[in-house]
């Protein structure tokens, strides 16, 4: 079976809605009469905007909003859902990320997913059992959206599809999965099987944060992932949970076709990071450390991985 990813670029915000309906075209998505509530979950780590790269852009989640309203029916029951981390509240995050202003426009409900029913799940993943706290919400969807950002991670290299959704666990300190985090990303993504990804590229992270205005979509997440670690310049068969995936079949790289825009069209802007960008990045964060020890404020645990 084929697993298509579509690229699309975008020139303009106004452009959004319009790239959207065209990208999900390309990939054959078509509405099913059956859905009544949908999730969104976007990737909201800090309290930095968009405009940085780290965070998913309020604009391409409206533009997700009116298309499904348009494919489906004004009616749906449409959440935007993220869940606390070792330091970040999603109340604040939903404040100062502009999706509180978001919400009201398009008259959606914002959703704490650590606030959720939790069920514990346990899968295994390289002969290691591994249990996750997971929302209710996200198990009991018609429609479930992921919608990631475009950037680099120093620990795991890439963090895209497969990444945002370990960030969807309910249980706050997600820094206890560290010590085996490519195996627990591989283990969430068995669990949690989005319908539909669709990857914020508007402003991706490299070296530095570049506007690309790129879409990038699939109903698949491996595929999503091992597209974008190309796009991103990276090889991603050296790329260790998507390696992992492979083992545990979760993907198939040899079912990936691209359509749409060209993977050169968007690597070429892709500023990934140098050898002295990560050894200065190794110092900065060294830095950052002792001032946490001596202040006893909290470092958000993605920064550690970044």
């Amino acid at each position: 079976m084929t697993d298509l990813v579509g690229l699309t670029k975008v020139q303009d915000p106004k452009e959004i809605k319009d790239a959207l309906l065209k990208t999900l075209e390309l990939i054959g998505f078509k509405p099913e009469k059956h859905v009544k509530t949908v999730v969104i979950k976007p990737n909201l780590c800090y309290y930095w905007k968009s405009s940085t790269g780290y965070t998913t852009d309020p604009q391409l989640v409206g533009g997700i909003i009116d298309v499904l309203r348009e494919m489906y029916n004004k009616n749906l029951d449409i959440k935007i859902a993220e869940a606390d981390a070792t330091a970040m509240k999603t109340k604040y995050a939903f404040k100062m990320l502009d999706y509180e202003k978001l919400s009201k426009e398009k008259d959606v409900e914002l959703f704490n997913l650590s606030e959720d029913i939790l069920e514990d799940k346990e899968v295994q993943v390289n002969n290691r059992k591994i249990k996750f706290k997971i929302p209710q919400i996200l198990l009991n969807a018609d429609l479930f959206i992921n919608v990631p950002k475009l950037k680099v991670m120093r620990i795991t290299t890439i963090t895209c599809a497969f990444k945002n959704m370990f960030g969807a666990t309910g249980y706050p300190r997600k820094i206890k999965y560290h010590p085996f985090l490519n195996e627990a990303i591989v283990g969430i993504n068995k669990i949690l099987r989005p319908n539909l990804t669709i990857v914020d590229g508007l402003v991706a992270l490299g070296r530095f944060p570049v506007k690309m205005g790129l879409i990038l979509a699939s109903t698949d997440s491996f595929s999503v992932d091992w597209v974008a670690a190309q796009i991103m310049g990276y090889n991603p068969s050296r790329i260790k949970f998507l390696k992992i995936a492979v083992e545990e079949n979760l993907g198939n790289p040899q079912n990936i076709e691209i359509v749409g825009e060209s993977i050169k069209t968007f690597r070429k802007e892709f500023p990934r990071p140098s050898r002295f960008s990560k050894l200065l990045w190794s110092f900065q964060l060294s830095m950052l450390k002792l001032y946490v020890k001596v202040t006893g404020d909290l470092v958000p645990s993605f920064l550690e991985e970044a």
